[in-house]
């Protein structure tokens, strides 16, 4: 599973992917591939950091689980595939960029663009079973991509972090904010988007700090 992290990300994550608990995640992994089915596919498990290397990250921004419905996770953390509907979540980030942006909303689901654009789209468990959210938790994904994080707090290059909810809020500790910059809504599902994500202009913040570093700006038009 390793050989598939891209070697700029590879070199950042060696010592994880050297160490045991990767081995048994690893294995852990195989096996539920074995004998059930997991997303995403084995392909696009590293898919987010396989479309932004590691020199080219200028936002994070972090998710929980893929989705774990078929033909809906592909790798980038809220993204779905072309031609999939939108999940609940993906609704709401598309009306309020589009209130921010003075467009109509996207229609297709798939964030890749943005991925090519600098953000680092990581969901902080890779893997799920199916039809079984958080199935995948408690098993190593949490301390690799800790790890992710970790490095890219190292980097002199200013990074924004993008930590949408509670549990993306808890990484903050991790977050050099002498030389980066976090910032912080509520989670854009269905269940908080009213306390803190639409109507507060979260993806001009995340501009707004990159301007404040001395980066320009995010283009997150779809």
């Amino acid at each position: 599973m390793d050989s598939q992290l891209p070697g700029s990300w590879h070199a950042q994550l060696s010592g994880e992917l050297a160490a045991t608990y990767f081995a048994q995640l690893a294995t852990f992994v195989d096996e539920e591939r074995r004998t059930g089915t997991v997303y995403p596919a084995e392909r696009d498990v590293f898919r987010a950091f396989r479309e932004t290397p590691f020199e080219a990250v200028r936002v994070v921004l972090l998710g929980q689980d893929p989705y774990h419905g078929p033909g809906q996770a592909h790798g980038l953390c809220f993204s779905v595939p072309a031609g999939v509907a939108l999940p609940p979540s993906v609704r709401n980030m598309f009306k309020e960029l589009a209130s921010e942006l003075g467009s109509a909303p996207a229609t297709s689901g798939d964030l890749g663009a943005w991925a090519k654009r600098g953000v680092l789209m990581l969901n902080t468990v890779l893997t799920v079973r199916d039809g079984e959210a958080g199935s995948h938790q408690k098993q190593g994904w949490e301390r690799f991509t800790d790890a992710a994080i970790l490095a890219l707090s190292r980097r002199t290059k200013p990074v924004v972090f993008a930590l949408w909810g509670k549990p993306a809020a808890q990484k903050r500790k991790l977050v050099d904010e002498q030389r980066h910059r976090v910032v912080t809504a509520a989670h854009p599902s269905p269940l908080s988007a009213h306390r803190g994500f639409l109507g507060t202009q979260p993806f001009a913040a995340i501009s707004q700090a990159l301007v404040e570093l001395g980066e320009p700006p995010i283009d997150f038009r779809l």
